[in-house]
């Protein structure tokens, strides 16, 4: 195995095989981030969303997909050019895994590309003395989705990071004020459905422990951009109403189900009602 890989799995505690499977991913996501840092794409495009909160601010839940923005809108800009080079950085770390690319509708802005290797392989490169390997079945894929949105809101703000594994590279990335904007947006304006999507009310819950504030401005664009929240009053007290009248209409044992494979502890769910997230929204603040 390649060292950079060896000493990233040093921050891991696995235990069980989703322990293990989610090790993969993570590690396969930082080595994706270092391929497209070197490709150059951070000169266009920021990266945001839940994956970038976990990475670069300690959220604990593991995400599933990584989310760029183009810095400004950008209909001409193709992930797929950057393909190529990211597939051989992949690789160039041992890892055998394909890139292919959706095609994009017309009336859609976000470009996709997915990354996908075969799970009985990667238990065996990264954990050679696992038995998971021998119960897991011939077909079983990884699979870890690039979405990149080429008509991104207005008024986000960025901020440089920089990583040492598993090579020295740097990110462009969302801001906290403006990441904590998009997931506000989200957990108002996502169509849930028939599944409630409970990561999105964890990560809420994360914003509003560490204190921060959120791009105010950011968020309006946001919701003029998808045309949610007509004529609403979006000023701080107004968008408070509108989570508040969300958490009284959402289902908790759905999104406790939702958010429980991607975390460690699912005691910290119990109190999760609509009197606790009205309670805690109350110090939500903007700037």
């Amino acid at each position: 195995m390649y060292r950079p890989i060896e000493e990233m799995l040093k921050n891991y505690e696995v235990e069980t095989r989703i322990d293990r499977k989610n090790a993969i991913k993570e590690i396969i996501q930082e080595i994706v981030l270092c391929g497209l840092s070197r490709a150059g794409i951070f000169r266009h495009a920021a990266f945001y969303g839940g994956t970038a909160l976990r990475i670069f601010h300690g959220l604990d839940r593991f995400s599933e997909d990584m989310d760029f923005s183009l810095i400004t809108k950008n209909p001409e800009f193709s992930l797929g050019d950057y393909v190529p080079i990211l597939e051989k950085e992949v690789r160039s770390f041992g890892i055998n895994f394909g890139i292919t690319e959706k095609q994009k509708r017309m009336d859609n802005h976000i470009q996709s590309a997915f990354l996908k290797g075969n799970t009985r392989e990667h238990i065996l490169l990264f954990f050679s003395d696992s038995t998971d390997s021998k119960t897991t079945p011939m077909g079983e894929v990884i699979k870890i989705k690039l979405e990149l949105d080429d008509n991104p809101p207005a008024y986000a703000t960025f901020e440089r990071k920089y990583r040492l594994l598993p090579a020295p590279y740097e990110v462009n990335l969302y801001d906290l004020p403006s990441l904590f904007s998009g997931k506000i947006h989200a957990v108002l304006c996502r169509s849930w459905q028939k599944r409630v999507k409970g990561r999105d009310l964890y990560d809420y819950v994360f914003y509003l422990s560490k204190k921060v504030s959120f791009n105010h401005k950011h968020f309006v664009e946001r919701v003029k951009e998808t045309n949610s929240c007509k004529d609403e009053v979006l000023d701080l007290s107004g968008i408070k109403n509108l989570l508040c009248e969300r958490f009284d209409q959402i289902d908790y044992v759905s999104a406790r189900k939702d958010v429980e494979p991607f975390i460690k502890d699912s005691s910290m769910l119990d109190l999760w009602s609509a009197d606790f997230f009205k309670s805690i929204t109350e110090a939500l603040t903007s700037m």
